[in-house]
């Protein structure tokens, strides 16, 4: 069975890092970024609409693979309550899991090698989630990884793990 496991999380909490290393484990893994995407598939609005729109073209992409077999780890911030829902009415309640990537907002700040955060912070960047735009923490993920308090190898066997359970890898993934 196909998956679509929708990370979630602030900027820098670790949701690409932990899609790339899911790659190693599980065959035909697509991961859509979504900062590579934003690239190419949406312009740079950051509007709460324009992130909502972002997050459909991702979904929608998302699904498509899934309709062909192929697993989709989307490591996105959608930090809207609504971007989730769309995703998961778009991609079908069946194949998606969504995935909270957890870590506080002075870890993710540590972790940024971009120096985004600290742009936000001198009003360079606006509308930067975590900082002068909201997060909304999932009310009910199917997943939470604590990238703070886990390493990435426990954090990927966490994922591994759920994914068996629910029987969409083999045991042996």
């Amino acid at each position: 069975m196909t998956f679509v496991l929708w990370m979630t999380g602030l900027p820098c909490s670790g949701k690409t890092t932990l899609a790339r290393k899911l790659q190693e484990f599980v065959p035909n893994l697509a991961v859509l970024d979504g900062d590579e995407l934003r690239e190419w598939l949406s312009p740079k609005d950051f509007s709460r609409e324009g992130r909502n729109e972002h997050n459909r073209k991702v979904a929608h992409l998302a699904k498509l693979l899934s309709k062909h077999n192929v697993p989709v780890s989307v490591s996105l911030i959608s930090p809207y309550f609504e971007n989730r829902k769309y995703a998961k009415e778009i991609i079908g309640k069946e194949n998606f899991i969504e995935t909270y990537v957890k870590c506080p907002l002075n870890v993710c700040e540590e972790r940024d090698v971009k120096g985004m955060y600290k742009k936000a912070r001198k009003k360079e960047i606006k509308s930067f989630t975590g900082i002068d735009d909201p997060y909304d923490i999932p009310a009910n993920p199917e997943l939470i990884i604590e990238t703070q308090n886990k390493s990435l190898d426990e954090s990927v066997e966490q994922i591994l793990s759920y994914l068996r359970a629910k029987n969409h890898l083999k045991s042996k993934n």
